[in-house]
């Protein structure tokens, strides 16, 4: 397991660690070939940070310290192995006869957190083994973190990416992104890992801090980069879309001092207008593409833009958001999409109407440590004018919930509760 440094000189370890560390690992995945020995060589690295940048004092660029000095052990490591002197020879006899080096085909990526995705994504993996995987190498994410984005219990993570990482290094599975049919069975986890990632940078599961801008942009720059790729895939325009409109709202997510800004509290004035054009022409292309009906991402896209349009939270289409749910719910159902759409049905319609909806789901094993569940009960409990059984829901929603910033608004709802 990734070793959880304290604070070193100007909270600069703490920083690299979440913010670097996907970035060597798979800088030396590139070298070593091996996700599970690149991850345990970029750990060596942040062990090294942590003995000498409070000495020493931490570098001008502490990514690219971390970096070189994985990359020098992964270097070290490659030349102890007992073949090394025969692979060398080899790669210079073929160096010597081997014809002009052919143009690049213009489908590579020259990106080593991509090809990470897509190693960590192999078919031989199960699905939840590769978004775990994904999430923990990509994002940088504790298994405690994806135990939570999950709803699955933290032992079973940690053993799914034990599995998975012993699983890639049996099949010898190249560092690569794949090409042809290879691509397109392995690109729905792929999309499913860059939406997870972006989540836990837009709501932290854990930890202090409400908001993780770092895996944001990650993510972002992902689903960017597959659009460039898979331009005829109406799928991933509608993954970039939605990030695009869920990062437009980030400056107002977040009030003076980190607290969580709900959204019929946000100042829409601090909403990225370019980044919503941006989901907007993400979200025409997906639908130009597309040669049937919708699929989730483009379904999620269509009710961000419902959001992202309007410019007063008066002004919200909660009808349409509310029957795009339903159709989501068809098309993918899942008990945290029923949540949502309840939510959509209890603005559309009032909560009277949705409080039959969040009871139902009370028994869904999957949601029974969800902070969610109790916290839309509670604010339709509050608006029903049912003011005791809000505050009890409130309570236990803070109770539920892993992120500092979100259980003190939680508590301090369930104080207001009434008033």
């Amino acid at each position: 397991m990734t070793p959880q440094p304290t604070a070193g000189p100007d909270g600069a370890v703490e920083t690299v660690f979440r913010m670097e560390f996907p970035r060597v690992v798979a800088a030396v995945a590139r070298i070593v070939r091996d996700v599970g020995i690149a991850e345990e060589l970029a750990q060596d690295a942040l062990v090294a940070a942590l003995e000498r940048w409070p000495r020493d004092g931490v570098p001008d660029n502490p990514g690219a310290w971390l970096t070189a000095t994985a990359r020098h052990r992964a270097v070290d490591l490659v030349r102890r192995r007992e073949t090394y002197a025969r692979k060398l020879a080899e790669i210079g006899r073929d160096q010597a006869t081997a014809p002009p080096e052919e143009p690049a085909d213009p489908d590579d990526i020259d990106d080593d957190l991509l090809r990470l995705v897509f190693t960590a994504c192999h078919p031989v993996l199960s699905a939840e083994a590769r978004t775990a995987l994904t999430l923990r190498l990509l994002g940088g994410l504790t298994t405690a973190e994806i135990a939570r984005a999950f709803l699955v219990p933290e032992t079973t993570v940690a053993q799914r990416i034990v599995r998975a990482k012993r699983t890639l290094a049996r099949k010898n599975v190249a560092f690569e992104v794949p090409y042809g049919p290879d691509r397109d069975a392995r690109l729905g986890s792929v999309l499913d890992v860059i939406y997870l990632i972006f989540n836990e940078g837009y709501a932290a599961t854990a930890g202090d801090d409400w908001l993780r801008p770092a895996l944001c942009e990650d993510a972002l720059r992902l689903a960017r980069v597959l659009s460039g790729l898979m331009p005829k895939e109406p799928e991933v325009h509608g993954l970039t879309a939605l990030l695009e409109f869920q990062a437009s709202r980030t400056a107002a997510r977040t009030g003076p001092d980190g607290e969580p800004v709900l959204l019929a509290d946000q100042n829409r004035s601090r909403w990225n207008r370019m980044l919503i054009a941006r989901g907007a022409t993400a979200l025409a292309r997906a639908d130009a593409v597309a040669s049937g009906p919708p699929g989730p991402y483009v379904l999620q896209a269509a009710i961000a833009a419902c959001h992202a349009h309007a410019y007063r939270y008066e002004e919200t289409d909660w009808h349409r958001i509310a029957a795009l749910y339903g159709l989501l719910a068809a098309r993918t159902p899942s008990p945290v999409v029923e949540l949502n759409r309840a939510v959509a049905v209890s603005m559309a319609r009032g909560p009277e109407a949705a409080l039959p909806l969040v009871d139902a789901l009370s028994t869904e094993p999957a949601l029974r440590d969800y902070h969610l569940l109790p916290s839309v009960r509670g604010d339709l409990l509050s608006r029903l004018g049912r003011t005791k059984e809000a505050r009890e829901e409130f309570t236990r929603a803070a109770d539920l919930a892993g992120n500092a910033r979100e259980r003190e608004m939680l508590r301090r709802r369930a104080e207001g509760a009434g008033r």
